[in-house]
């Protein structure tokens, strides 16, 4: 399984950005999908999470409302659609696909849970 993760760049808060995951090897179809971040100087973090059927979605708190996970079940893409950055957004973001066996959980994920992971792309935001 390959995950190739892009969208990453420079923006004044308040902006937005996409990202994107286009993962190959496995279908998003079938896969709970998963977004982390990870700041400098802190632990990678979870950020969001989207079911197989792309019917459930679950956010960490600080990006409810704000950030917006989808799937493109044809391009076998992943997304992550963020408004209203703020500094403290700035990190590397990595998707992720959950491993098999597991389900999807209205939960925080932790990155244990899953067994692939694109190689990240970096945000940044300036205030």
């Amino acid at each position: 399984v390959q995950l190739q993760a892009s969208g990453g760049g420079w923006m004044q808060a308040g902006g937005s950005l996409r990202l994107s995951c286009v993962v190959s090897g496995r279908s998003v179809s079938r896969t709970v999908m998963g977004w982390f971040r990870q700041a400098p100087g802190k632990e990678r973090e979870f950020v969001a999470q989207i079911s197989k059927g792309a019917v459930a979605k679950y956010y960490k708190e600080s990006v409810q409302g704000r950030f917006s996970i989808s799937k493109d079940i044809v391009e076998n893409t992943v997304y992550l659609q963020m408004n209203s950055l703020k500094p403290e957004d700035t990190a590397v973001y990595y998707c992720a696909a959950l491993r098999p066996g597991l389900g999807y959980i209205p939960a925080p994920r932790s990155a244990a849970d899953f067994d692939s992971w694109g190689q990240g792309t970096l945000v940044t935001v300036s205030s």
